[in-house]
């Protein structure tokens, strides 16, 4: 009598349950690091726009900077097309923006330090970033 067999052994299900455990933990810690780098770059992608922003807005109002986000958003033409000094969170970071006639100080801050960014990035007048790590 021949026995036809259909379906997989215990050990042949646990062979591969442990095949794909290993895969995700080799996977998963690259993925994370990964996205908290890209939420880096986006922080200071961002803080190089809205510094752009305030420099274009005071070479066009002699050499005033804007008092707050909305001059450069509200304004005509547009020098900014997004407010992300919103207090809400961009890409795992939060960003406050401090200006006046005579600068600007905005500040990329990281919702959970280590998990949704690196660390704290702050661009002051005249584009300069400065961060407590090597700004990469």
């Amino acid at each position: 009598m021949i026995r036809v067999r259909s379906g997989l052994t215990l050990v042949e299900v646990m062979v591969v349950a442990t095949i794909i455990a290993l895969l995700a933990a080799i996977a998963l810690p690259n993925l994370r690091r990964a996205k908290i780098l890209a939420n880096d770059a986006f922080a200071k992608t961002t803080l190089g726009a809205i510094a752009k922003a305030c420099e274009n807005y005071a070479i066009a109002n002699n050499s005033r900077y804007p008092l707050d986000i909305t001059a450069l958003t509200g304004a005509s033409p547009v020098y900014l097309f997004r407010n992300d000094c919103d207090g809400a969170v961009h890409n795992g970071y939060i960003f406050s923006c401090n200006m006046g006639i005579g600068g600007y100080t905005i500040v990329a801050a990281p919702l959970q330090p280590g998990v949704s960014g690196t660390e704290e990035f702050t661009m002051t007048t005249g584009g300069v970033l400065n961060c407590d790590t090597l700004c990469q």
